[in-house]
């Protein structure tokens, strides 16, 4: 089996994790920016997106990639402040093209969000945001930014890929 990790990340969490499981894998990583970043060179792929203004920021690669993804075996973490919950899963659904979802396993991890590093407009989307928002620890953590970004949170996925890797007909 040939695998990869190819992801898309915006302020550095989804990054982080990708490098993690290819430490952990051995897997190679790949930024979707990268020009030699091809999944049709991999028979499993590993698919680590964060997810900027409720969409995954992987979502206009998938789609430009979309032959060259149907037919592999997939796995999709994404990167949030939010948690694993229906409101996310709604997300990531409207990001991808009708069935490609149904495809692969999800796996949704907590991300970071540093206020220092944003641009202006974006911390005031970030404040506003957190007014209108009825969860109190969410908006807490729009207002003032988090960081959940937890190496321990990638057992899942190196759990996947390794129940992946034992599956193989030997040929």
């Amino acid at each position: 089996m040939k695998a990869a990790i190819f992801f898309s990340g915006k302020y550095g969490s989804t990054e982080q994790y990708a490098n993690w499981i290819g430490e952990a894998t051995g897997l190679p990583v790949f930024d979707i920016k990268d020009s030699i970043a091809d999944p049709s060179k991999y028979d499993y792929l590993i698919l680590g997106s964060s997810i900027i203004f409720f969409k995954l920021t992987i979502r206009k690669w998938v789609k430009a990639n979309l032959s060259k993804l149907n037919g592999r075996s997939k796995l999709l973490f994404s990167v949030s402040g939010a948690g694993p919950s229906v409101k996310l899963e709604r997300w990531v659904a409207s990001s991808f093209p009708s069935g490609l979802l149904s495809q692969m396993e999800h796996v949704a991890l907590r991300g970071r969000l540093d206020h220092s590093i944003l641009n202006w407009w974006f911390r005031k989307f970030m404040w506003v945001g957190s007014l209108l928002n009825p969860d109190p620890d969410a908006s807490r953590d729009e207002r003032y930014g988090f960081d959940y970004v937890d190496k321990k949170t990638i057992e899942p996925i190196i759990k996947l890929i390794r129940e992946f890797k034992h599956s193989e007909v030997p040929v």
